[in-house]
């Protein structure tokens, strides 16, 4: 006969448990057990949120399980898997900063802070656009277009019109990577050195174009030496 939660010591059941230790005494598996609330007649929410769990690599990979993968896992359905999901979007935005507006641009890695948590989950790739003024604090951050898996269309044009518009002369291009490797492509850097190009001819100064992987980034400004 299966183990079910009530069978179980209080000290044992996931809510009980967070109440008597807290949050940080609780595994992964107890943790999301809580968000699924029940089980099966089969199989503790405890049971459950292992199986899922098994899907990802880690933890932080539990944003990347399709909806419809979670869906399909019996106990789970089209509710728990929304429920899961807006959790891990609550997670990605309270890993990133407050407030990125006036912050000040020294180096790649500030541009690799701000977009790593959004960027690195992505299934498909998607440009960015941050305006700075003078002192390199950030403007604006814009979303030029979302691509495919692996590629973004997109002409120079489109995004020097934003910087133009916005009467600013610095800017920085981001992109993301889905398959996890950050390592610059050779269109990547042909379109980049295409529009550093075009930048100069109107004036303005892309300062670099970061590319997010997984949990890594390049600056091809830096690598490339462009």
């Amino acid at each position: 006969m299966p183990l079910k939660m009530k069978d179980l010591p209080k000290s044992e059941r996931p809510y009980e448990k967070f109440l008597m230790y807290g949050a940080k005494k609780l595994s992964n598996a107890e943790l999301l057990a809580i968000i699924i609330k029940t089980g099966t007649k089969d199989e503790t929410s405890v049971n459950i949120a292992n199986r899922i769990l098994l899907l990802a690599e880690n933890i932080k990979e539990l944003n990347s399980i399709p909806i419809e993968t979670l869906e399909k896992i019996k106990g789970i359905g089209k509710v728990k898997a929304i429920q899961i999901k807006a959790v891990c979007e609550l997670a990605t935005r309270i890993n990133a900063p407050i407030n990125n507006m006036n912050l000040k641009i020294t180096r790649p890695q500030d541009v690799a802070n701000m977009f790593m948590e959004e960027l690195k989950h992505e299934k498909q790739e998607k440009l960015k656009l941050l305006l700075l003024n003078t002192k390199n604090e950030v403007i604006k951050n814009i979303e030029i277009k979302t691509g495919s898996s692996s590629e973004i269309i997109v002409q120079p044009a489109e995004i020097l019109k934003e910087v133009i518009k916005e009467e600013l002369s610095k800017f920085i291009l981001i992109h993301n990577h889905p398959s996890g490797d950050a390592t610059p492509s050779d269109a990547d850097i042909k379109f980049t050195k295409k529009l550093d190009e075009s930048a100069k001819l109107l004036g303005v100064n892309l300062l670099d174009h970061i590319v997010i992987g997984k949990d890594c980034y390049k600056s091809i400004r830096k690598e490339m030496r462009i």
